[in-house]
C-alpha cells in the first residue's frame, strides 16, 4: 500500500484525525464550513513522524526511560526530553518523505511564507485541548526552512510541557504521533483569540474577543494586554481597550520580529464594533458544526476574517442536557456539594442515584444536579428555598441570590391565589404534629431500616439477567419509599430544627454562639460517630502484635488480593482479622464517595482502611473508644447544667430554662438518627452492586465485556439492555472512559445556569482578619496545630493534634476524626456528615473554605476558628 505523507487540507475532516492529527483534522474542518475562510495548505502525515522515529533505534530506549521517570520528578523530565528533541531533530529526513513535502511547497509557491505547525494526535480533542503543549513557527521562507521546521515539530511531542500534559491526564507517549500542519502565511493588521463562551463565568451566551495589532504571537506570548469585547446577544455589551505599546510582525527573510507600535496607535481599538460582532458570528458557525463551545485563533486582513485554528475549551463545566423544545432558562443546584462529594461518577453511579433519588436530577460533567427554578420563580417558595439551603451551605444561597439579583433571568410568576381552607378534618393534608421526644421512635425506625435491608439482600440472591434489572427497579420504589417515610423526616428535622432553636436562643439570651455542638457531644445512635469509634478497637487489637503492625505498614499501599491470607501468617495475625472483619461486616458497604455505586467499598478494598488503624495504633492507647464516648457524655452534661444554671439567673430563667432543658433532650435523642438513613442507603446500594457485579462477571464469561468494571461505564438503562443482548458498543465504552477521565478535571459549581454560567458563591463579611481564609462555621472552638493537607483516605498520616485539611468529607472519613484536632474542608454545610461527625466529637471545624487544600501547604501551622469561620496561616 501506497504511504500518504502529505494530504492537502481540503482532503481532511474530523474523521482523518489519526492521520493529521486534532489541528490538522479542525482546520481541514474548518475548510469545509461554508463562510469559513482557511489559509491554503498541505498536512505532514503521522505516517512521515512514524517512518521517521522507527528507523532511530535509540528513541525506543529512551521512551521506555521516560515512562519510568517519577511524574514529579520535573529535572529528569526536562533533561530526558531535550534528548529526546535533540534526537529527533538530528535525523535526516527521508528523500521520498521530503521530496512529497517539496512538491506541495510547489503547488502553493515554494518561496511564499509559510506557518509550520504541530498537530498531534492527541491534541485539541474533546476532553484535552493541548493548547500551546507543542510549537508553532511563522513566516518560514524556502524548501530547507519548512523541512527544518517540520523537524522541529515533529521534536516538539517531547517538550516538558507537553509531556507533563500527558502524564497528568493519563496518554501514553507511544500512543500520540505527531503530524505538521503547513499554512500559507497570512499578514493581518489585527488579530486575536475568539472564546465563544465566556471562559471565566462559563457564559454560553457571551462571546469574548481578544483582540491586538499584527501577528497573534504578541497575544500568545504576554508581549501586550489584548482590547476585549464581550459580545452577548450580537450586541458589544462590554470592551477594555488597552494601550498596546508592541506587536508581532513578519520579516521580509522570514521569521518575526516584535515591534513598537506607532504611538499615534497604541490606544486605538484594534477591531471595531462591527467586525467583533462579525467575528462573534463566524464563530457561532464554527461552535454549530463542531457541537461544542470553541477557543477560535482568527486574523484580519483587509476588513476580510481568516481562520487560523480552532479548538474545544475543555475548561467549561458541562450543561444539563435538555429537550429541543425547552428553551426556558435554567438553574441548577449541585447535589455532590449537600452530600459530600463532588468527584465525578461514572455513568452507572449517575443512573443509579438518578433511579433512587427522591427528586428528579440532571447530570452534567459527572455530577448531578437538581433544577430549582420553579420554586425560585415562584414567591410562594422562593424564601423558604433559600432559607434552606443557606443554612446548610450559605454559598448556595449567595449564588443563587447573584442570579436572581439579575432580574430577567429567572421569571417571577404570579403569586398564588389565597389558598381556601379545608372542606374537613383531613389527617392526610392537616400540618404534621411535630412528634414527642421519645427514643423509642429511632429504635423503631432503626430496626425498620434493617428489616429492609435484610429483605433485600435475601431476595436479591436469586436474581440474575434480565430478571435481576427488573427486580431492581421494583427495589428501587422501595428504596424511596423507605428514604422518604413520613416518621423518618420528621425525625430528622427535629434534631435539626432543635439544633438551631437552642443555637439561636442561647446565642439570644446567653450571648454564647454555637452551644449545641457542645451539648450533642456523644448523642446516641449516631451510626457514623459509633464507626470512627469502633476502628479504635480495631486498634487495640492490633497494637498488641508487633509483626501485625509491621505488616499493615507494608500493606497500606498495595493491592487488596491477598491481604486476608498474607495477615494471617504473621503473628497475631488471626486476631486482627477477626477484628477487621468484625468492622466490616457493620461498616464494610462505606468508601470514599460512597454515593457513586462504582466505588470499591472497604469490604472489597480493606487495605484502604489501614492509614486509619496505623494511626490509631500510634496516636491512641488501649480503651480509647469507650474513654472518647464517655468524656463527650461528661462535657455535654456539664455544658447543659451550666446553660441551665446561667438561664435561670436571668429574668423569666425558669420558663427560658425549662424549654432550653426540653429542647437539649430533644436534640440529643434525634440528632443521632440524621446520619442513619445515608447509612441505610449505602447498605442497600452494596446490595445492588454485588448482584450487577455478577451480572457483568455473566457478561465477561459471555466476551460482551472485557472486564467486569467496563460495566461502569454503562448507565443502568444500558446495562439491562446489555443483559438482555448479550452486547456492548466498545465505542460507546472507550467514549464514557474518555469523557470520565476529562469530567474528572473539572470543578463543580454549586450552582448551574442553563446558559453555562457556573457560579460557586462568595461570603460576604467583614470581620474576618486579613489574609485569613472564610469559611462557614461548623462546629465551635478554636485550635492550632500542623496542617495536613489529605486528597485521599488512602494516604491520611495523622498525628494527634494535626488539623485535617481536605476537599470534603463524607462519612467515610469520620474514622480520621477521632485523632484530629481540627477539620477544615473546601465543601461543606451546617448539617452535613462532616459538621455533623465533628461537632459530635468535639472538633472545631471551618468548611466551605474555597481552594483551601490549594492555599494551606501540608505541614504550615495554621490557626482555626471554629466558632467564627476563618482560617489563619501563621507560618
Amino acid at each position: 500500500m501506497t504511504r500518504q505523507y502529505v494530504l492537502d487540507l481540503r482532503e481532511v475532516d474530523e474523521t482523518r484525525a489519526e492521520a493529521v492529527g486534532g489541528k490538522g483534522a479542525h482546520l481541514g474542518a474548518l475548510s469545509r464550513i461554508e463562510g469559513i475562510r482557511v489559509p491554503d495548505g498541505f498536512c505532514v502525515t503521522t505516517e512521515a513522524f512514524r517512518r521517521v522515529t522507527d528507523e532511530e533505534p535509540s528513541l525506543g530506549e529512551q521512551l521506555d526511560e521516560l515512562s519510568r521517570v517519577d511524574p514529579d520528578d520535573g529535572e529528569a523530565i526536562r533533561t530526558l526530553s531535550a534528548r529526546i528533541r535533540r534526537t529527533i531533530e538530528e535525523i535526516p529526513v527521508p528523500g521520498d518523505i521530503a521530496a512529497a513535502i517539496t512538491g506541495a511547497l510547489t503547488r502553493f509557491g515554494e518561496r511564499s511564507a509559510y506557518a509550520v505547525r504541530s498537530s498531534a494526535t492527541a491534541e485539541d480533542l474533546p476532553t484535552a485541548s493541548f493548547a500551546g503543549q507543542q510549537d508553532t513557527y511563522l513566516n518560514v521562507v524556502g524548501p530547507e526552512a519548512v523541512l527544518r521546521h517540520v523537524s522541529r515539530c515533529w521534536a516538539s511531542l517531547f517538550t516538558e510541557r507537553a509531556v507533563v500534559y500527558r502524564r497528568r491526564n493519563g496518554i501514553d507517549h507511544r500512543t500520540v504521533h505527531m503530524a505538521v500542519v503547513v499554512q500559507r502565511m497570512v499578514f493581518p493588521q489585527a488579530s486575536g483569540i475568539l472564546f465563544t463562551a465566556d471562559p471565566v463565568t462559563g457564559d454560553r451566551k457571551a462571546a469574548t474577543v481578544d483582540a491586538g495589532f499584527g501577528l497573534g504571537e504578541a497575544l500568545v506570548s504576554g508581549l501586550v494586554n489584548p482590547d476585549v469585547f464581550t459580545v452577548r446577544d450580537g450586541r458589544v455589551v462590554a470592551r477594555t481597550i488597552a494601550t498596546k505599546d508592541r506587536a508581532v510582525h513578519p520579516l521580509p527573510a522570514g521569521g518575526t520580529r516584535d515591534t513598537a507600535v506607532d504611538a499615534r496607535q497604541r490606544d486605538q481599538p484594534a477591531l471595531t464594533d462591527e467586525q467583533a460582532v462579525r467575528l462573534v458570528g463566524i464563530g457561532r458557525r464554527i461552535e454549530a458544526h463542531f457541537g461544542t463551545p470553541q477557543d477560535i485563533e482568527w486574523c484580519l486582513v483587509d476588513d476580510d476574517v481568516r481562520i487560523v485554528q480552532s479548538r474545544p475549551i475543555t475548561t467549561l463545566f458541562p450543561v444539563p442536557v435538555r429537550g429541543s423544545d425547552d428553551e426556558e432558562n435554567r438553574v441548577y443546584v449541585s447535589v455532590g456539594h449537600g452530600q459530600m462529594m463532588t468527584d465525578a461518577m461514572k455513568p452507572l453511579g449517575c443512573s443509579m442515584w438518578q433511579l433512587t433519588a427522591m427528586v428528579p436530577m440532571h447530570e452534567a460533567g459527572g455530577r448531578l444536579f437538581v433544577d430549582v427554578t420553579g420554586r425560585l420563580a415562584s414567591p410562594a417558595t422562593r424564601d423558604d428555598l433559600l432559607d434552606a439551603l443557606g443554612k446548610g451551605d450559605p454559598l448556595v444561597r449567595d449564588a443563587l441570590e447573584t442570579v436572581l439579583n439579575r432580574g430577567d433571568f429567572v421569571p417571577t410568576l404570579p403569586a398564588p391565589a389565597p389558598a381556601a381552607p379545608p372542606p374537613a378534618p383531613d389527617t392526610r393534608a392537616a400540618p404534621a404534629t411535630p412528634i414527642p421526644t421519645d427514643p423509642a421512635i429511632v429504635t423503631g425506625l432503626i430496626e425498620r431500616s434493617r428489616a429492609s435491608v435484610a429483605a433485600l439482600e435475601r431476595e436479591i440472591r436469586t436474581k440474575s439477567g434480565p430478571a435481576l434489572f427488573d427486580f431492581l427497579l421494583e427495589a428501587f420504589e422501595e428504596h424511596k419509599r423507605v428514604l422518604g417515610d413520613p416518621l423518618s423526616m420528621q425525625a430528622i428535622m427535629a434534631g435539626m430544627d432543635a439544633t438551631w432553636w437552642l443555637n439561636e436562643k442561647l446565642l439570644e439570651w446567653l450571648g454564647e454562639k454555637n452551644a449545641a455542638d457542645t451539648l450533642t457531644l456523644s448523642a446516641p445512635d449516631n451510626i457514623t460517630s459509633e464507626m470512627g469509634l469502633a476502628l479504635l478497637d480495631v486498634a487495640d487489637a492490633v497494637r498488641p502484635w508487633p509483626a501485625v503492625v509491621d505488616f499493615l505498614r507494608e500493606a497500606r499501599h498495595a493491592e487488596s488480593a491477598g491481604f486476608w491470607d498474607d495477615l494471617a501468617k504473621v503473628e497475631g495475625g488471626t486476631e486482627a482479622r477477626a477484628a477487621i472483619e468484625t468492622y466490616l461486616d457493620r461498616y464494610g458497604m462505606r468508601c470514599v464517595g460512597e454515593i457513586d455505586i462504582t466505588r470499591p467499598r472497604w469490604s472489597e478494598h480493606p487495605t484502604a482502611l489501614v492509614p486509619a488503624i496505623l494511626d490509631n495504633v500510634r496516636n491512641f492507647g488501649p480503651g480509647a473508644a469507650e474513654r472518647r464516648f464517655e468524656e463527650g457524655l461528661r462535657k455535654a452534661r456539664e455544658k447543659e447544667q451550666e446553660v441551665l444554671t446561667r438561664l435561670r439567673a436571668l429574668p423569666d430563667g425558669e420558663r427560658k430554662a425549662e424549654e432550653v432543658r426540653r429542647m437539649i433532650e430533644r436534640v440529643r435523642t434525634f440528632i443521632g438518627y440524621r446520619e442513619y438513613p445515608k447509612y441505610g442507603i449505602v447498605c442497600r446500594y452494596f446490595a445492588y452492586k454485588r448482584a450487577l457485579l455478577a451480572e457483568a462477571e455473566r457478561l465477561v464469561r459471555a466476551g460482551a465485556l472485557a472486564r467486569r468494571e467496563d460495566a461502569f461505564y454503562l448507565t443502568f438503562q444500558e446495562f439491562r439492555e446489555a443483559a438482555r443482548t448479550n452486547r456492548v458498543d466498545e465505542r460507546l465504552l472507550r467514549q464514557r472512559r474518555e469523557a470520565f477521565l476529562s469530567y474528572r478535571a473539572l470543578t463543580p459549581p454549586r450552582v448551574l445556569t442553563s446558559d453555562g454560567e457556573a457560579l460557586s458563591g462568595a461570603y460576604r463579611r467583614d470581620d474576618v482578619p486579613e489574609g485569613a481564609l472564610t469559611g462557614l462555621p461548623v462546629s465551635a472552638g478554636t485550635v492550632e496545630g500542623r496542617a495536613r493537607v489529605v486528597l485521599d483516605l488512602a494516604d491520611a498520616d495523622l498525628e494527634a493534634g494535626d488539623i485535617l485539611v481536605t476537599p470534603f468529607t463524607d462519612p467515610s472519613w469520620s474514622p480520621l476524626f477521632v485523632g484530629i484536632a481540627g477539620l477544615v474542608a473546601e465543601v461543606g454545610g451546617l448539617m452535613t456528615h462532616g459538621a455533623v461527625i465533628a461537632r459530635e466529637y468535639g472538633l472545631p471545624a471551618v468548611v466551605g473554605v474555597a481552594g483551601a487544600t490549594r492555599l494551606i501547604r501540608d505541614g504550615q501551622r495554621v490557626r482555626l476558628h471554629g466558632t467564627d469561620g476563618y482560617v489563619e496561616i501563621l507560618d
